[in-house]
């Protein structure tokens, strides 16, 4: 953590943890409810009811059910589950002897009024109202996240908020996960956890385009041009907020030391405040008020960071592609993946640890047993013998109790696999895992998040200066159950 001088949050799925039980319920009444008010879908969709724990993320959804050429989805983001969800119950309908009047829409189109209704469920605010009237209902409430952001604050590095939301929802939300506050009780006071908070990004094309960048009036939520992200004053004074105007000098980079030459971040519980004014009163500096902003593109907000190159960000997501995939292809950001399944995934993982002994004394017997069949297989073809002699008859017999005890731990074997599957999914099982092999899920984080974890609340039980490291490479030959050799030693560390 050394070289990151810049730390930034996502927000929807990352700082904010939503209720899926309730929040893609809504999405998913709502969505129905645009079906067949603006699309003219059939009544009998007001009936559909909604499971959210039938999807997971990881899946690709065939948009046109034919498995052929590139018209796929995927589920990227907890934001999709009731989508998909959703695409599913209208295939069933289609295909069903009531869906007569879906008859002419093909699969594919299905999908396009479908992400279409999602759209205006977004765009029309009917998700955020809601939301808004009652967060508590839609939204977990962590009360570690301020403690993680007065640590990340008080190491020296910049904190920013990169959001696809506008800056009306944004308040909504951080109001409530910042202050505990709703409704009249809401204020701008959140911000101070801030340095830079970009709303209305445009995730992924903010890491690749030049989008037109707004400064935000935070008290009437009103958008006034820039030029390079300084403010164009309006020839009308009349129309200038009174609201002061953005300090947008870029940021310096001096980490605060304390009297012992030590990083301030060494000490999580003495973060008990937050800078707020010109002085503290020990000589120390205290931050401004963060400028907030809407759209532009990354290389903004690097200048008002003062980064100067990507590796020098840390960003926390929780949309694989969108968020994670992106921010390391195109700028080499750093990344923090979001992933709330690994709760559940990490307790079944812990109460199947007899299982997984189980499997791997079952593929060790099969392994074994199958070395024997073919060597018993290539001695009978290859011997000489005739087939009506003892010998060959007795090694033939010795082949088939051989092959028999051979499929009887396969069977076995793939029972035992299917059932701790089954633990996890009784659809599609371990979101990271396809029998033995890494999911398409898993493969992405690999390859591109640095970390990756359940919460970003997690953070507070590091030290902001933790030097984090990969897990050594093992190759075939090399025993993974020698501790000694540093392979299989027991974590109760809950980022990876």
């Amino acid at each position: 953590m050394k070289h990151i001088k810049a730390i930034g949050f996502d927000m929807d799925y990352t700082l904010a943890q939503y209720r899926p039980e309730t929040f893609e319920a809504l999405a998913h009444q709502q969505t129905v409810e645009k079906l067949v008010t603006r699309f003219g879908y059939p009544e009998e969709l007001r009936s559909f009811t909604f499971s959210w724990d039938y999807m997971m993320k990881g899946l690709v959804i065939d948009k046109s059910l034919n498995f052929e050429g590139n018209d796929y989805a995927l589920v990227d983001t907890l934001f999709s589950l009731a989508e998909a969800y959703l695409f599913m119950q209208l295939v069933e309908f289609k295909d069903s002897p009531v869906g007569k009047a879906l008859q002419e829409k093909s699969y594919h189109q299905l999908y396009k009024d479908l992400r279409s209704a999602v759209d205006m469920c977004h765009r029309d605010g009917s998700l955020k109202k809601s939301v808004a009237a009652d967060p508590a209902r839609f939204i977990h409430h962590d009360p570690l996240l301020r403690k993680v952001l007065r640590t990340l604050r008080a190491s020296g590095r910049r904190i920013f908020l990169a959001t696809n939301s506008i800056w009306d929802y944004t308040n909504v939300v951080m109001n409530y996960l910042l202050l505990g506050e709703r409704g009249s009780g809401r204020s701008v006071k959140w911000l101070d956890y801030f340095d830079v908070v970009m709303v209305g990004c445009g995730k992924p094309g903010f890491f690749n385009d030049r989008g037109q960048l707004f400064s935000v009036d935070v008290g009437t939520g009103l958008l006034r041009n820039t030029d390079e992200g300084m403010p164009i004053t309006p020839i009308d004074e009349a129309d200038v907020s009174e609201a002061p105007l953005p300090d947008l000098r870029p940021l310096s980079f001096e980490p605060p030391q304390s009297p012992n030459g030590t990083s301030p971040g060494a000490s999580l519980s003495s973060m008990d405040s937050l800078d707020g004014g010109a002085n503290n009163g020990n000589g120390k500096p205290q931050r401004m008020k963060p400028s907030v902003f809407q759209g532009g593109c990354y290389k903004d907000l690097h200048r008002y960071l003062g980064v100067t190159s990507g590796e020098q960000v840390l960003y926390a997501g929780d949309h694989i592609y969108g968020d994670i995939v992106k921010a390391k292809q195109a700028i080499g950001w750093r990344t923090l993946l979001v992933v709330p399944e690994l709760d559940v995934e990490l307790a079944l993982q812990e109460q199947a640890k007899s299982v997984w002994a189980e499997l791997r004394l079952l593929r060790t017997q099969r392994d074994s047993v199958d070395d024997q069949m073919q060597r018993f297989e290539w001695a009978l073809a290859h011997s000489g013998w005739d087939p009506k002699s003892e010998a060959y008859q007795k090694n033939l017999a010795m082949l088939k109790e051989t092959a028999a005890r051979h499929d009887a731990l396969r069977s076995k074997h793939s029972e035992v696999l299917s059932s701790l599957h089954r633990r996890h999914h009784p659809i599609w099982g371990q979101i990271l895992k396809t029998g033995y092999q890494n999911s398409r899920f898993a493969h992405q984080i690999e390859r591109y998040a640095c970390l990756y974890t359940s919460h970003v609340s997690n953070l507070a039980y590091y030290s902001p200066n933790k030097r984090w490291q990969g897990r050594c490479d093992i190759m075939a030959h090399e025993d993974v159950d020698f501790p000694e050799a540093g392979w299989n030693v027991e974590s109760d560390s809950d980022m990876y």
